[in-house]
């Protein structure tokens, strides 16, 4: 009985301080860039899943530590399968997954998608340096090749293309 009871004030401890940070705490949840809302978005919807999920099997877990605690007179029943509970538990647990990725997957969507007026151009990293590759005056990269590479040509740009 006493375990039941810390569980829910466990509960109820979590639920209030993540309001009181929510309203300006130094502990909440900031944003990650100021073009980034969609990323906040989707990490807040994470947040609000998996909280509620741990409201709900914690309250549950309090009501079953209560509900067949040690009583004189009663006698526990093993009961090995019990489909109904497997299947609304998986299906529970299926709609708490999609609801955490479908979000993400629109927002993935929208950063790897290239807009059209997105210039082209190749980094080559090593250690200890960065080399970048720009397109000429025709906005085009030249030919490259990896029979081309070397160090001193380490994109393994085409000599011969103009």
């Amino acid at each position: 009985m006493a375990f039941a009871v810390v569980i829910v004030l466990l509960v109820i401890g979590t639920v209030v301080f993540h309001f009181s940070q929510a309203f300006g705490g130094p502990w909440y949840f900031t944003e990650i860039a100021t073009n980034w809302g969609l990323i906040d978005f989707t990490i807040n919807v994470t947040f609000w899943v998996t909280g509620a999920a741990f409201i709900i099997l914690n309250l549950f877990m309090a009501w079953c530590v209560y509900k067949y605690r040690h009583r004189p007179g009663h006698k526990a029943v093993y009961e090995p399968e019990n489909h109904k509970l497997e299947m609304n538990l998986t299906v529970i647990t299926t709609i708490g997954v999609v609801a955490m990725l479908a979000p993400g997957l629109f927002v993935w969507a929208n950063f790897v998608t290239v807009p059209e007026e997105a210039l082209q151009y190749e980094v080559l990293g090593s250690q200890w340096q960065w080399q970048f590759r720009y397109p000429g005056a025709d906005g085009q990269l030249g030919a490259a090749d990896v029979s081309n590479v070397t160090e001193e040509n380490p994109f393994g740009i085409n000599p011969q293309d103009p």
